[in-house]
């Protein structure tokens, strides 16, 4: 391991609408492998922007040890830039290249200072990701974008960086490339800082961090140990609140007999000082003591009754902060020999070439199967999913559609109008529903009160699926075939978990995308088939 080092100290960070997102966080980081989670919108990109200087913060220092490399979620790219233009070495290999051929010019031999074997990195670099065969030269715009994220991902390790930022860097690769992206993140020895939901990602982590606005909380070892450490947490926040309210009813039970108990004393004083015969000052004494007493015994009972109220107000608003995520689908059932969609021998042509063979692709769904097309990146996966959605045209053979209603999620994500808020798309689009209806489902996703008034424009990418499955699942008739394209690139793991049961428990057909074997593996995919150049085939062998 290298001796780089991440050291944050008071951050703080809001922005410009004042929306607070980090208070004074601070933290240290030696060198291993760090997974960060925390919910879609808790600022796990913001983080890694402001620690590679993307971002500006009100307060607070970074300071770093070390050679940064930094891997964005979002990449974008000019498609007429060549490979080696997304990888930063166009000029270095020119220099390299006119230096051997005998130019002496003192900048490119400045250029050229150790850059000798660049060209053996770069295609080492290349190779370990699965893009050998990939030139120099090839434009941008002919990959797919799990593709450039690999190719921007060998553009960073190129810079031999000692101290490594990934923003979800497996989202959109397919499972060769993920194991890939494993092997090669498992031979960085420098201080690895990765934001993901890839829970097999997260398990080779040597350690996981949970981010919330002041604290990064530090959990040892990889996903599974941390899953059990947060599963343990929340148990004892159920417990504590149990007993809390316990607690609580014990003190104003006993507040309460204290009172009826002082009263009856008083009471009973009162009757024996006045048949004692003693002196009317005296007696007016000893009523006085007897008031005062029961003053003190109710102010000790009333404040140790606020005590325990104050206790479970911050452990109810604790347990609030963990409420889950609820999906919920619309009812549906398909009869078991119902016919759902079957298409035959279905093409799609790119720059003149059928990217599934001659003979295309078919496929009958009958049912309610659960079906995963699977497949490297830039088969046509999403191609295929858009022609079964009837969102593109085919450039060859036929669809034929059952009667049921279709839901399509694609991966852009980009069905609801990004200027109106959560609320207005939803009602758009769910005209059967009722207001009180389509707030408590938006409730049941997070959304509630105010936030159900926010633009989609501004929403996190695992915000805005959530949204988005909202109203495309609620739109209109129930659907009896699902068909998404990788729902869970942009989900938290805390959203993952229900999504996952509620896909578990529709009873309509399913065709899903998909690079997460887990998530595959949860919502018991029935059929596993393989899309490449020559048409879809079965892949459950």
């Amino acid at each position: 391991m290298s001796d780089a080092r991440i050291r944050v100290s008071g951050l703080t960070f809001s922005w410009p609408d004042g929306t607070p997102v980090f208070n004074e966080l601070s933290f240290a980081l030696a060198p291993s492998r760090i997974g960060l989670v925390a919910p879609n919108g808790a600022g796990k990109s913001t983080l890694l922007q402001l620690l590679a200087g993307q971002l500006t913060p009100q307060a607070g220092t970074v300071s770093i040890t070390g050679k940064l490399g930094y891997l964005p979620q979002r990449i974008v790219v000019d498609a007429q830039q060549s490979v080696a233009d997304l990888l930063g070495v166009t000029d270095a290999l020119y220099a390299v290249d006119r230096v051997l051929e005998g130019d002496a010019d003192p900048i490119l031999l400045e250029r050229a200072d150790g850059n000798w074997d660049l060209r053996d990195r770069v295609n080492s670099a290349l190779a370990s990701l699965g893009l050998h065969q990939v030139t120099l030269l090839r434009q941008a715009s002919t990959f797919s974008g799990g593709e450039t994220l690999l190719l921007r991902l060998a553009a960073q390790l190129l810079r031999r960086p000692t101290v490594l930022f990934l923003d979800e860097p497996s989202n959109h690769l397919s499972a060769a490339a993920r194991n890939r992206l494993y092997r090669v993140l498992a031979e960085f020895r420098g201080c690895l800082f990765v934001a993901s939901h890839d829970r097999e990602l997260l398990e080779r982590m040597d350690q996981i961090g949970e981010l919330r606005p002041s604290e990064l909380r530090m959990y040892g070892g990889g996903f599974s140990l941390y899953r059990a450490a947060t599963d343990a947490e929340q148990s004892a926040t159920d417990r504590q609140l149990q007993n809390l309210r316990k607690e609580l009813r014990r003190e104003q039970r006993e507040k309460q007999q204290a009172r009826e108990h002082a009263e009856q004393r008083a009471s009973n004083a009162s009757r024996r000082l006045g048949s004692s015969g003693l002196p009317r000052i005296v007696a007016g004494n000893h009523a006085r003591q007897a008031q005062v007493a029961a003053g003190k015994s109710a102010t000790v009972h009333q404040a140790r009754v606020q005590e325990v109220r104050s206790e479970l107000k911050q452990a109810e608003q604790q347990a609030a902060s963990l409420v889950p995520i609820r999906f919920s689908l619309p009812g549906t059932r398909v009869g078991p020999t119902q016919l759902v969609l079957a298409c035959e021998s279905l093409q799609a042509c790119h720059e003149g070439r059928k990217l599934w063979g001659d003979s295309g692709v078919s496929l009958t769904i009958r049912g309610p199967e659960r079906i995963a097309v699977l497949g490297d990146n830039g088969v046509g996966k999403t191609t295929l999913l858009q022609m079964l959605a009837d969102q593109r045209v085919p450039d060859g053979g036929t669809v034929r559609r059952g009667p049921g209603h279709l839901a399509y999620l694609d991966q852009r994500l980009d069905q609801l109008d990004p200027l109106l808020s959560i609320a207005e798309n939803f009602a758009r689009l769910a005209l059967s529903l009722s207001m009180q209806a389509r707030s408590d489902i938006l409730a049941r996703l997070g959304f509630r009160g105010r936030r159900m008034e926010l633009p989609v424009g501004a929403l996190s990418g695992g915000e805005r699926l959530r949204a988005t499955l909202a109203c495309v699942l609620h739109a209109d008739a129930a659907p009896q075939l699902l068909l998404l394209d990788e729902p869970t690139n942009n989900l938290d793991l805390e959203t993952l978990h229900p999504l996952e049961q509620a896909i578990g428990s529709h009873e309509g057909a399913l065709v899903v995308t998909s690079h997460d074997r887990s998530f595959l593996d949860s919502i018991g995919v029935t059929r596993r088939l393989e899309l490449d150049s020559e048409g879809l085939r079965d892949a459950s062998a």
